[in-house]
């Protein structure tokens, strides 16, 4: 059974654990936990300091997911398709068997702007699986908002999710939406839906790895911090510069070539 048809089986029958990489030290930690590991465009803030996921490039995103591969043997390793590398179906097509072919990635993921359904079924044409992306999309809306409050933005939204199924993704994220909008998708979908910020009522859930560790200093209501490591690493810097400057270290044992 490929990676991919085993995260479809756990539609309604476990939960789906995923969390974001960008290198191969954190890469092989997930893969003993994570079903899905996400090469995310998140790096874009959390690694390279940037007020969004915009700016972020193609090559910098492979370059991490060459990194991220590296590290896994057996999570499902899908990378974002970032902001402009998939503005029509024969860019999407070209890119996407770019990352492909240079990542070895099992899959890629792409935002919904409600238009680009033809762009995954090329992309799927390709014999690559995509995994969609609804509700708060990042690369497209300017202002954060939480989607599905109405009835009628429910519908929308159950819309664009069945035709995101039907253009051929095997999974699709629900970022931001709310418990009764993830419910009804989770319901409708045959393919697996994965929250972020979307209650328990999705088949699985996803974060990124920075944020649950205390690194990125962004904790919004969504986001469970399980541990401070920058408070850690502060600590352990701290006491470095210490040793350093009161010449505690290096001591000789430290040494590589006697005293």
């Amino acid at each position: 059974m490929s990676k991919i048809n085993k995260i479809l089986k756990k539609k309604n029958k476990s939960k789906i654990v995923s969390l974001t990489a960008y290198s191969t030290s954190i890469a092989k930690i997930l893969d003993n936990y994570c079903d899905i590991i996400l090469v995310g465009d998140s790096m874009a803030n959390v690694l390279y300091g940037m007020k969004n996921t915009h700016n972020i490039k193609l090559n910098t995103i492979i370059q991490h997911s060459i990194s991220v591969k590296r590290g896994i043997k057996k999570s499902v390793l899908v990378v974002d398709m970032p902001k402009g590398s998939y503005q029509n179906p024969s860019q999407a097509k070209k890119n996407a068997k770019f990352i492909f072919k240079k990542t070895k990635c099992d899959a890629i993921k792409i935002e919904s702007n409600n238009k680009n359904f033809k762009i995954i079924k090329e992309i799927k044409k390709a014999k690559i699986p995509v995994m969609g992306h609804i509700g708060f999309t990042p690369q497209f809306d300017k202002k954060f908002k939480v989607k599905g409050k109405n009835k009628e933005e429910v519908k929308t939204l159950i819309k664009e999710a069945i035709s995101i199924e039907k253009a051929g993704a095997f999974s699709i994220v629900l970022e931001c939406v709310t418990p009764n909008a993830a419910k009804c998708i989770t319901k409708k979908l045959k393919i697996p839906t994965i929250g972020i910020g979307s209650s328990s009522n999705c088949d699985g859930q996803i974060l990124v790895t920075d944020d649950i560790l205390g690194l990125s200093g962004f904790y919004p209501k969504f986001v469970k911090k399980y541990i401070n490591l920058n408070a850690i690493i502060e600590k352990a810097v701290k006491q470095y510069s210490k040793d350093v400057t009161k010449k505690i270290f290096p001591r000789n044992k430290n040494f590589l070539y006697g005293k």
